[in-house]
């Protein structure tokens, strides 16, 4: 009894901008908005004419449905990112917010924004649930059984790309399957980068993240993100020979993959921390990058 009041006066005495901070945390905050922008970009990418209201739907909608899914993801996980450098001071871990509240916090958050998603576009709703869903209960759970957790995972990452096409175009077209396939195998040297970096952490959480046999950051590691790097290439030419992209922006996407694949082939051969983060950084570049060329030398 007396350690349930000591907990409870911990929570509540929390200050007001720390429990700003711990939403932040929650939600994963710049995660969301990285989300949001590759979302928002494939809108403009698939739009022929800007709808505001749409686009506001959509924002909003992709917003609340990932932050629900950060913060499922966190109540899984709460015992586990204990044991991460990473994670540790996240509020649930350390008890300045319940479980009850995150889990509340959720279920109203996903259910507004799958409500706005299937404002803007019923097709966006069901892939917005589909993301939720296998994010928080199918790739949350599996990364303590597999590394496929992390094949698993690429498809809700992915899926935010094909829900801003969807929102433009109304259905699900080869375009949108072609940016989903974009930022699908973009997904595995940049979170392959991450692991290899952040290895001892996961491996203290008993997370299963590396390809490779021996599950320890091997060549294996940057061989596989080098194979899954130029699956981006017939995605381009499947655009360029479709008529969804120019023969300039088909060509300053193949230079920029080109990079991607050096980065990933660097790590393959040298296997260090410096190549990780290398290939790490770049694909935080690759992915706006490769957005803004999309939309800059779209062919309307």
């Amino acid at each position: 009894m007396k350690s349930s009041n000591t907990h409870s006066r911990s929570i509540n005495s929390v200050s007001f901008s720390q429990r700003l901070a711990d939403l932040g945390a929650l939600f994963k905050f710049r995660l969301t908005m990285l989300v949001v922008f590759s979302s928002l970009m494939a809108y403009f990418i698939g739009a022929q004419s800007l709808n505001p209201i749409a686009i506001l739907l959509l924002i909003l909608g992709g917003s609340f449905v990932t932050f629900a899914a950060n913060t499922l993801n966190q109540v899984l996980e709460k015992d586990y990112d204990k044991l991460m450098k990473r994670t540790e001071n996240r509020p649930l871990p350390q008890g300045r917010m319940t479980t009850s509240t995150a889990v509340l916090l959720a279920g109203f958050l996903s259910l507004i924004g799958i409500g706005l998603l299937c404002l803007a576009n019923v097709w966006a709703g069901l892939l917005g649930t589909a993301s939720l869903i296998l994010y928080a209960f199918i790739y949350t759970p599996f990364k303590r059984i597999s590394s496929i957790s992390v094949l698993i995972g690429a498809i809700p990452g992915a899926l935010p790309m094909s829900i801003g096409c969807v929102v433009a175009e109304g259905a699900i077209t080869p375009l949108a399957i072609a940016l989903f396939a974009i930022q699908f195998f973009w997904q595995f040297p940049h979170f392959w980068a991450i692991a290899f970096l952040s290895h001892e952490d996961y491996s203290n959480a008993g997370y299963k993240m590396m390809p490779s046999k021996s599950g320890l950051p091997d060549e294996e590691i940057g061989f596989q993100s080098f194979i899954y790097s130029l699956f981006l290439y017939p995605v381009y030419g499947a655009m360029f020979v479709l008529g969804y992209q120019s023969l300039m922006g088909t060509i300053l996407m193949t230079i920029l993959s080109i990079a991607y694949s050096i980065y990933a082939w660097q790590l393959y051969k040298r296997v260090d921390n410096s190549a990780a983060k290398k290939l790490m950084f770049s694909s935080f570049a690759y992915l706006p990058l490769a957005l803004f060329i999309l939309f800059i030398f779209k062919i309307s």
